[in-house]
């Protein structure tokens, strides 16, 4: 019996620094790289060709699906597809547009395509590459809790 309780207490002691280690020493978190690939594309009325890369957590497809709900290119098309609504003339254009729910409840909601139409970001931390434009960094609804589009947009 003394055998088996020394065994245990030095089994369980193993177990503990092995587990401790593991846990002690957590990896650091790494940002996820840009990816430059696009999404999707389309032309506004005035011959911008605008893309929608993947991007990363920050800007790009991966930012405004996750963050703000919204999934389909088709949306973004929306939008793209009318006239720039603000312009800062540095490259940054903003576009509206609203999805319309009909039936016994009609609803509807603004939401805006962000498009940074020059080959770097304005924080200087994207290159979109030689001869490209970086393209939406973002896509939100307004008057939303946290500018999240709801699920009946479909979006």
């Amino acid at each position: 019996m003394k055998k088996i309780m020394t065994l245990t207490a030095a089994v369980t002691f193993a177990a503990s620094l092995m587990s401790g280690a593991a846990s002690a020493a957590p990896m650091p978190a790494q940002p996820h790289p840009w990816d430059k690939r696009v999404k999707c594309q389309t032309d506004d009325p005035e011959g911008r060709h605008i893309v929608a890369r993947y991007g990363n957590s920050d800007l790009g497809w991966y930012h405004f699906t996750g963050r703000h709900n919204i999934k389909k290119c088709s949306t973004l098309y929306a939008a793209l597809h009318g006239r720039v609504d603000r312009d800062d003339h540095h490259g940054h254009l903003e576009y509206d547009g609203y999805v319309i729910e009909t039936g016994p409840r009609p609803r509807q909601v603004k939401f805006t395509v962000v498009v940074q139409y020059t080959r770097n970001s304005t924080d200087g931390r994207y290159d979109a590459g030689r001869g490209q434009k970086i393209g939406v960094i973002t896509a939100y609804c307004h008057n939303q809790p946290g500018d999240k589009c709801p699920a009946w947009a479909k979006m």
